[in-house]
């Protein structure tokens, strides 16, 4: 088979592997709909999990099941199924602790482009199917369905790790993809004020549509100064971190109240410390929370999601800017995440047999 492989730090390209084997309980599958991510820029350009040689890139996809093993009890071949880019081990000891992200050590339930072979192939392993597989619903687009691979599901911990309680004032910095998501998932929970962070319009358009109330433009001044003239100097309940860099944190800690949270989804792909201001944070006494978390990844988180789309109390399609077919698309979608044009959200691309 072929696929799109980081040959080593800054380098991609495509290889031949050998088809994956199908374990007892696993299953092998070929992609309907994958969508490169910024993920994927920060393990290739910037190194941020070290150097990987010849290792297929992707973690975002819905496919069709072409082998499954002796012990999957759930799927059969030909079915059409969502992946989540995490894959935890469930029958880990992490998994019984409540923390299936970090099978068998920490950040082990990311697997695909980081410990082994990607989505970006004509085929691909899924381990623990019946764990890691959701049957896609008859009516949903595979593209937007990729959006459940990580997207929704990371912009969704993030809520979950601010602990987004209904009136609250929330920030979200960052409205890339995740940072949509973390918007529209901040209004689900009942959110009063939503401060979306970001400034390409076409983001800020679609933020709008999910639920933000005030668009805060870093380019147009400090982002500290601008959300405390907005809230009197109280500040905000909780913040979402799905954009920026190890000083992002700062500026979370330095608008976030005593007694809020501060939820991290974002990939942080360079700098070997993250700064936290000594006073803003109460000298270390301000009860101001700092979580951050790899989505949980799995079958439920899958099913659970793929509700919101059916009964279309979120839609993800709004992210999908740009839309190509055919396998070889996906270096053209990967370099445009790379240079990230003004008029680019979400590339998808979908593949028909």
């Amino acid at each position: 088979m072929k696929g799109l492989a980081m040959l080593g730090i800054g380098k991609i390209g495509w290889i031949e592997k050998d088809r994956p084997i199908c374990g007892p309980m696993d299953a092998v599958v070929r992609p309907l709909a994958l969508a490169p991510c910024t993920s994927d820029v920060h393990t290739v350009w910037e190194g941020a999990v070290g150097d990987r040689k010849d290792m297929i890139l992707g973690h975002e996809g819905v496919a069709e099941v072409v082998e499954v093993g002796s012990f999957v009890k759930d799927f059969k071949k030909g079915d059409k199924v969502i992946i989540p880019a995490i894959t935890p081990d469930w029958n880990s000891l992490e998994a019984q602790a409540g923390f299936s992200m970090h099978s068998h050590g920490a950040l082990g339930g990311w697997k695909y482009s980081n410990t082994k072979d990607g989505v970006f192939s004509e085929f691909f392993h899924v381990n623990d199917a019946d764990g890691n597989m959701a049957l896609l619903p008859k009516g949903i687009d595979p593209a937007t369905a990729s959006m459940l691979s990580d997207m929704m599901p990371t912009g969704a911990h993030g809520v979950e790790l601010a602990d987004v309680q209904f009136g609250d004032n929330v920030a979200v910095i960052g409205i890339g993809p995740v940072g949509l998501m973390a918007v529209a998932f901040a209004a689900l929970r009942g959110a009063a004020r939503i401060f979306a962070v970001g400034s390409r319009q076409i983001c800020v358009d679609v933020a709008k549509k999910y639920g933000a109330t005030d668009i805060v433009n870093y380019r147009e001044g400090d982002i500290v100064k601008q959300i405390l003239e907005l809230t009197n100097n109280k500040g905000v309940d909780r913040v979402v971190i799905a954009g920026g860099d190890v000083d992002t944190f700062m500026q979370a800690v330095t608008i976030l109240k005593p007694g809020g949270a501060i939820g991290n989804v974002n990939y942080l792909g360079e700098g070997e410390f993250i700064r936290i201001p000594r006073v803003e944070w109460g000298v270390g006494m301000g009860h101001k929370r700092i979580n951050g978390g790899l989505m949980p990844g799995g079958r439920l988180r899958m099913e659970k999601l793929v509700r919101l789309i059916e009964t279309k109390r979120i839609d993800p399609s709004l992210m999908l800017t740009h839309r190509f077919e055919g396998l070889e698309k996906v270096e053209e979608g990967l370099l445009l995440m790379k240079d990230k044009p003004r008029d680019l959200i979400k590339p998808v691309i979908t593949i028909k047999y």
